[in-house]
């Protein structure tokens, strides 16, 4: 299993979808996790999520069903259901987790040695800061507060078991590479 947490803008995306695409030999797939809200545009239940009742949702945190989950907005869930994870095992995919820090160190202590976590770091919360007002995606208020919550994460890095340093985004991938084709043999 492979757990990948980054701040937003760090290339976690960038380099995981790199990953997928250029290596299938890797046989990598992500976890499909549940939400409480509706399906957006084409999503399907089962292909991108477990699309989930807020009450189905409060149950199965009841039964001790998930790996992690979180509460984004009240009744807004999101998170891991343990069977989803054993199902793909079984089935001989290597699962990819692409979750918040607080979530992938949460998937690290259950799983432990069975699973490698990386986060991608920036090289710096000012390059961090003109990738997000480079994507224009963003109003200044948003781009704050991302920058805000990034510091925050950027305290849970020891926590995992490699840190990967995004100042050049090749030599990146090609490090996440060679970590998680040492570890997978």
């Amino acid at each position: 299993m492979l757990i990948v947490s980054a701040p937003s803008g760090s290339g976690k995306s960038t380099i995981v979808q790199w990953l997928m695409q250029e290596h299938p030999e890797l046989k990598l797939y992500f976890s499909i996790s549940c939400t409480s809200r509706a399906p957006r545009g084409t999503e399907q239940h089962g292909v991108e999520y477990f699309f989930l009742t807020p009450e189905e949702f409060k149950e199965k945190i009841q039964h001790d069903e998930f790996l992690e989950y979180e509460e984004v907005y009240e009744n807004r869930f999101y998170g891991t259901l343990k069977q989803q994870v054993e199902n793909q095992r079984m089935a001989g995919q290597n699962v990819v987790f692409d979750v918040d820090v607080k979530g992938g160190v949460n998937i690290k202590k259950y799983y432990g040695d069975e699973a490698l976590s990386l986060f991608i770091q920036p090289p710096s919360v000012e390059e961090l800061r003109r990738r997000l007002e480079g994507r224009g995606t963003d109003t200044p208020e948003a781009i704050e507060q991302r920058l805000a919550k990034a510091e925050y994460e950027l305290t849970f890095a020891s926590q995992f078991d490699r840190i990967i340093v995004n100042d050049d985004l090749e030599q990146a991938k090609q490090e996440t590479l060679q970590v998680v084709q040492n570890f997978l043999k």
